[in-house]
Order: C-alpha cells, then sequence, then structure tokens
C-alpha cells in the first residue's frame, strides 16, 4: 500500500539536516530504541542493504525501568508527586482516562491551547494534561488562564492539568489510561507500545510525521488528528489551527468503543505482549545486544593486534 506522509519538511530543514545525517553515517552503526518486530525486520534489511549502515534495535529501553519508583525517575523530576497521579488514575475505570502530552519542545499558541480544551471538554472523558510550565501555575491571573481556557473549565472538568514535567511512563502503565494525545517523539512513541496505549497522533516536526504513518498506516495502533503542517523547530508559532471538531473527532474514535476502536486496542495490546519477550533472553532486541557486544569486542580485539 502507499504511504503518503501528511507534509513535507520545510527546505531549511533540509539544510540542517543533512550535514548531521553525513556525519551520522561515517559510523560504525546506530542504536536504535525500538525493536524489530514494529520496524519490520524487512525494512531494517533493506536499510543495511540500501545504505550499507548498520543498525541494532535494543529497545524499548523504557522496559529497563521495572518498579513505579524506577519509572517515575525517568526524565525530569515530577511536578506532582507520583503517588498523585496513581491515587487519582485507581479512582478511574480501564481505559476511561486520554493522556495528553506533546513533550518538553512544543509550545502551542493559546489559542490552540484553547481548542484541546474545547474538545477535551466537549468529548467528556476524564483526562491528564500535560501543558507548558508557564501554563497552570497558581500565581497565573484569571485574564491569562482564559486566553488558552475556556471560562470554568477546570469546575466544569474531571481531569488533571499538570504544568511541567509528568511521570509519563507510570501514567502510561496505569490500566485506566485508555489513549495518549501525542506529538509522536519518538520515546513518547515507543512507551506507549510498551504499555500497549493506542495513540493519537498529532506531529509537529522532525521523525514525527514519519512516526505517525507508521503508528496509524502501517501497525494501525492510533488515529490521526490531521495534522499538516511541518515546522522547523517545535518553538515556532504555527500558522494554521487544529480546530476542537478535528480533535474531538480523533478523541471519540479511541474513547467510544466502537470496533475500529477495539481493533486498534487490540493490536497495541499485542504489541505490548511482543516487548516483554524482544528484551528477555531468546528476544530480538537481547540478540542484537549479544551481536552489538560481541562485534565490539571483535573490533577493540582487531585494533589490539594492529
Amino acid at each position: 500500500q502507499d504511504i503518503i506522509i501528511n507534509s513535507t519538511p520545510p527546505t531549511v530543514n533540509k539544510s540542517y539536516v543533512d550535514p548531521l545525517l553525513t556525519i551520522a553515517l561515517k559510523s560504525h552503526g546506530f542504536i536504535i530504541n525500538s525493536f524489530v518486530e514494529f520496524d519490520g525486520e524487512e525494512y531494517v534489511k533493506y536499510y543495511e542493504e540500501t545504505i550499507g549502515h548498520k543498525a541494532w534495535h535494543l529497545g524499548p529501553a523504557s522496559l529497563v525501568h521495572e518498579t513505579i519508583q524506577e519509572k517515575a525517575e525517568r526524565g525530569e523530576k515530577s511536578t506532582l508527586s507520583v503517588q498523585t497521579f496513581v491515587n487519582w488514575l485507581d479512582t478511574k475505570r480501564d481505559n476511561s482516562v486520554i493522556y495528553i502530552s506533546f513533550g518538553s519542545m512544543c509550545l502551542f499558541s493559546d489559542k490552540q491551547l484553547f481548542e484541546i480544551a474545547s474538545a477535551i471538554e466537549a468529548s467528556d472523558y476524564d483526562f491528564i494534561w500535560v501543558v507548558p510550565e508557564k501554563k497552570g501555575k497558581e500565581n497565573e491571573s484569571e485574564d491569562d488562564k482564559e486566553k488558552w481556557l475556556p471560562k470554568g473549565f477546570e469546575e466544569r472538568n474531571k481531569g488533571m492539568i499538570v504544568k511541567g514535567w509528568a511521570p509519563q511512563m507510570v501514567i502510561l502503565g496505569h490500566p485506566a489510561v485508555g489513549a495518549f494525545l501525542t506529538h509522536c517523539g519518538w520515546n513518547s512513541v515507543v512507551e506507549a507500545i510498551s504499555e500497549g496505549v493506542p495513540m493519537i497522533t498529532w506531529p509537529v516536526h522532525g521523525d514525527q510525521f514519519y512516526n505517525e504513518k507508521l503508528i496509524t498506516q502501517v501497525r494501525g495502533i492510533g488515529v490521526e488528528v490531521g495534522v499538516d503542517e511541518w515546522v522547523v523547530t517545535a518553538f515556532r508559532e504555527m500558522k494554521k489551527l487544529v480546530g476542537r471538531d478535528c480533535i474531538e473527532k480523533a478523541i471519540r474514535r479511541l474513547m467510544d468503543g466502537g470496533d475500529e476502536a477495539i481493533q486498534i486496542r487490540e493490536r497495541s495490546q499485542k504489541l505490548a505482549k511482543i516487548t516483554r519477550h524482544v528484551v528477555k533472553e531468546g528476544g530480538s532486541s537481547h540478540k542484537n545486544l549479544t551481536a552489538l557486544i560481541n562485534e565490539l569486542k571483535e573490533l577493540r580485539h582487531g585494533k589490539v593486534i594492529n
């Protein structure tokens, strides 16, 4: 089947990326935070044969963290205590909460945040929404708040607005979370896959538009909001506004329990089970790690002899 990316990278993006890629391809190979069963064995083989460069799939790296405490310590310090999130999620039904996070670099305009908030309210699902640190502060004036939140939003809705940083792996690993609205940054993608959480995709820049198609069209574990604007960096304000109707429609496709949602959820959970196997002895990532270690030993041995 043909895969058509929703947007093309800006010209300036190519001039920035190409020199970096040229340098990167001079390395002995890439270590990839993914697993062969997700990227596709045939694609890995095609890459190595076509580019002439090695790639070792050793992920998901997030599965190194096993306990809640270890998961909580991934990244920065959480704004709220980990137990606050767990206690709140424990009161919710399975697959009833939307988790919304666009990473630490995506800074949307107030108008865009307002559209997201309006869609959340219209969909009427519980949510955890991680917003930039400047938003949601206690000393934020009501006038400032109303620029990005409908008036009375926090009083009317059943959810958590988190400023700054949240323990993403802990949240995604909780059975109450039924969907992840994400910018498709690779760490977020792999963490969602590891926990079997379907994704609502909203790419912004970089590799994210390619990741979106792998998620939605190739593996069928998510739905698209329908974004078609690729910016140079996530810091630049976008020119197009994604309307609340598009966002609400995507949320409902995953959360309303229709046939499509059931199939997506089943595929997501099947992949999550595979991730548990690939990092154990005999699994593809474990085998690749062993092969990498052996190759590095041989390289070192060769240098010593020479």
